[in-house]
């Protein structure tokens, strides 16, 4: 079998030669080179004839005459040294082009070479439907200052949860679309929940399916939540991520989510600081060379006493206007724990979840005062981009009023 499908490999490389050299000796041009393919190769008629089409007009037009060449270290070049080879067919060949037109304007200038290298790898690997899982890690090594983090701030606003539809008129249908931080909480919550569960008393195993397992967990959880007086909420569910000191400091590259089904799991620098404020967030930070430097601890987290004080101090989201009640706020760390923010009142603040996001993202900085103000508040944001970066700039010691 091996022996055929190399021979077959071969086949399919010549084949795709065949034409670039008639489309380099003015036989075939343009949209008739279509129809010579699928005249000259019958067996492309029911389908993969456009690619091998694509493949040999873009390689028989580089240069000029029949000596024309194409530059290796472009992605044309690389893609068309995979077809010559056999390594891939001209339709996955395409697909890489296609994947690397994408990824280019978000790309370092040097490294489109190496990224559509990297995808042909892959492409040759397991195919071309698993390139799209490789595009984070991709922008998280060669992507632009940020790109990542604009990407999955783009993706918040396509997150969604369908209105339950009834099936049959028993189970209720939902549709979820999560972004990845999202997904990697939720995988973080249920995971462990769902876990067959064999009773070791009786010897009785756990037959439920593993669908079942799951959205029993997910139920779960909702109860529990539900059942739990705010005020006394602890802390959400453990999260493990680890992420480069270099990357860490300047909030670039990825943090890699560990230890869940959501293993491997990139996450933006942004999205890992949000994380941090109200997640059982574990960072694990290996040094410059990869040894163990930092392990996150617990301790960071606000405990259900100085909880109790913020919810009778703040009343609600602290963010200028929002008008969302204690029960929907988490505290956040107005000095953020990754800058040496300590876990105290007077570096806290209760801001709702879509707030919190936006602190974050907008890095603004609050005033956290002993006594209110004229208007009564406790905490006063400063609502310009960037306040929270001069703040530090003025001192990097979270501080109180």
């Amino acid at each position: 079998m091996g022996l055929v499908d190399d021979v077959t490999a071969k086949g399919s490389a010549a084949r795709v030669a065949v034409t670039v050299e008639a489309v380099r000796r003015g036989e075939v041009a343009g949209s008739g080179t279509h129809a010579w393919v699928r005249e000259h190769a019958p067996s492309l008629r029911e389908g993969g004839a456009a690619s091998v089409t694509r493949v040999a007009v873009d390689v028989g037009s580089a240069g000029s005459g029949l000596t024309g060449t194409v530059d290796d270290a472009s992605p044309l070049g690389l893609a068309w040294h995979a077809v010559e080879s056999g390594k891939v067919e001209a339709g996955t060949a395409c697909a890489v082009l296609r994947e690397a037109a994408r990824l280019e304007p978000h790309l370092r200038d040097d490294a489109l070479p190496t990224v559509t290298a990297g995808l042909l790898g892959l492409a040759a690997e397991w195919g071309p439907s698993m390139m799209r899982r490789l595009r984070p890690r991709l922008l998280a090594e060669h992507g632009r200052a940020g790109v990542l983090d604009d990407l999955q701030d783009r993706l918040a606003s396509s997150a969604r949860l369908s209105m339950p539809r009834v099936e049959s008129g028993d189970l209720t249908e939902y549709q979820l679309w999560m972004t990845p931080e999202q997904a990697a909480t939720l995988e973080a919550v249920i995971g462990p929940l769902s876990a067959p569960a064999p009773d070791d008393e009786t010897g009785e195993r756990d037959l439920r399916p593993a669908g079942q397992r799951r959205v029993e967990a997910l139920t779960e959880v909702c109860r529990t939540a539900a059942a739990l007086d705010q005020g006394e909420r602890g802390e959400s569910a453990t999260l493990h991520v680890t992420m480069p000191l270099a990357d860490l400091r300047a909030g670039t590259g990825a943090g890699e989510v560990l230890a869940t089904v959501a293993d491997g799991t990139l996450l933006a620098p942004d999205a890992v600081r949000v994380l941090a404020c109200d997640a059982a967030l574990l960072p694990h930070v290996p040094g410059t060379d990869g040894e163990p430097l930092a392990v996150g601890r617990r301790a960071r987290l606000f405990a259900r006493a100085q909880r109790r004080h913020l919810l009778l101090r703040d009343r609600g989201c602290t963010y200028p206007g929002c008008t969302a009640p204690s029960a929907w706020t988490k505290a956040h760390h107005v000095g953020h724990c990754a800058d040496g923010g300590a876990t105290h009142i007077g570096n806290a603040a209760l801001l709702c979840q879509r707030h919190h996001t936006t602190v974050h993202r907008r890095r603004l900085w609050a005033e956290v005062r002993g006594r209110p103000d004229e208007r009564g508040r406790f905490v006063v944001w400063d609502l310009l981009d960037g306040s929270y970066d001069r703040a530090l700039a003025v001192d990097a010691a979270p501080r109180a009023a």
